[in-house]
């Protein structure tokens, strides 16, 4: 089958590859549509990061070259012996994250966690396995093509979550890259009162307008105390830093009142400097978050179900596998309109 593979930094080639053994506990979904996400652009432009190259990885058992994607839906072809939940022909969309299984769910991916599509095989191809319990049902009013949306919306419901964000809370979201924009979304949806969107890309900016921003600000051209303050004068409730660069990190400290909570929600590709006095001076608190639980994934093909959660805005560009190195991540680092851009596979809606 065709799927696009990781070979190294700037390496990805669309090439044939044979799909694995189906084991026992697993279902063969046939792909439908898969979405390029911000960990894949991490491991194209300077890779690996979390792709496994020297040796196998703990949980998956999977080595470099691996084929990506980890946002995908599709249709059930094939069930393994011990399967008993899914059947062939069902319409499903697969949460990528593979743990050990021993912790609480809360917690369970502390303890170590792995990806379908970064640790081991993923959407990126015609066909792609997965565990039983990583497979979720489709209610019939959730599109495959808008299922493609579910993980990275469950990382902003996660995120939100995370936040303890209540009835009439100022939030603040740095960074309006598709989690930023999904993490407005998902935020209005629980209810805020301003959200206020910080992002140096005027498209961007303007999207998130779009789809419920209060007030947009280009990081380059205000100070963002300053422009939170017409807001809320004593600083937002919840912060989201999005963004994961040092500059974006202190101003979401600095925009957020005491006691208020700052999120991180995006992935530092490197260290940076800071000093810790920043949150003992202001009482902010600090929390982050990775991935999302299995309840939260639920709940977002849920909402996304009843129209609740509608996330179908936030994408910009539907490309052919073939296209997925020029068009899918040579885009995404070069033309910053660009937001979420899903690869068609079989294209079943």
């Amino acid at each position: 089958m065709k799927a696009a593979v990781w070979h190294g930094e700037k390496d990805i080639r669309v090439e044939e590859k044979e799909l694995k053994a189906l084991k026992d506990n697993e279902v063969t979904v046939r792909v439908a549509w898969a979405g390029i996400c911000g960990s894949d652009l991490h491991e194209y432009q300077e890779g690996p990061v979390f792709i496994p190259v020297n040796e196998p990885d703990e949980l998956t058992g999977e080595v470099a070259p691996i084929i990506m994607g980890h946002e995908f839906s599709g249709v059930i072809e094939k069930v393994g012996k011990n399967v008993t939940n899914y059947k062939v022909g069902d319409r499903v969309v697969v949460n990528p994250t593979i743990t050990h299984g021993n912790k609480p769910e809360d917690v369970d991916c502390y303890d170590g966690f792995s990806f379908i599509g970064l640790h081991g095989d993923g959407g990126f191809a015609a066909f792609a396995n997965a565990p039983e319990h990583n497979i979720y049902k489709l209610p019939d009013t959730l599109s495959l093509q808008d299922a493609a949306l579910v993980e990275p919306t469950a990382v902003a419901v996660q995120a939100v979550k995370e936040g303890n964000l209540l009835f009439g809370d100022n939030v603040a979201v740095f960074g309006a890259g598709p989690i930023g924009l999904l993490t407005v979304i998902a935020a209005k949806a629980a209810g805020a009162s301003n959200i206020i969107v910080f992002d140096l890309s005027e498209t961007r900016l303007q999207m998130a307008k779009e789809l419920g921003a209060t007030a947009i600000f280009n990081s380059a051209e205000v100070d963002p105390v300053e422009a939170v303050k017409q807001y809320a004068p004593a600083g937002v409730d919840v912060t989201f830093e999005v963004a994961g660069v040092a500059p974006t990190f202190k101003s979401a400290i600095e925009v957020t009142r005491p006691r208020g909570t700052v999120v991180i929600v995006s992935i530092f590709a490197r260290p940076i400097e800071w000093n810790p006095m920043q949150l003992t001076n202001t009482g902010v608190k600090l929390t982050s978050t990775i991935a999302y639980t299995p309840t939260s994934f639920q709940q977002t093909v849920d909402l996304m179900g009843t129209g609740q959660l509608q996330p179908q805005g936030i994408i910009t560009s539907q490309i052919e596998l073939d296209d997925i190195v020029e068009k899918g991540f040579e885009a995404l680092t070069n033309d910053k309109s660009q937001a979420k851009i899903l690869v068609k596979l079989s294209g079943d809606m």
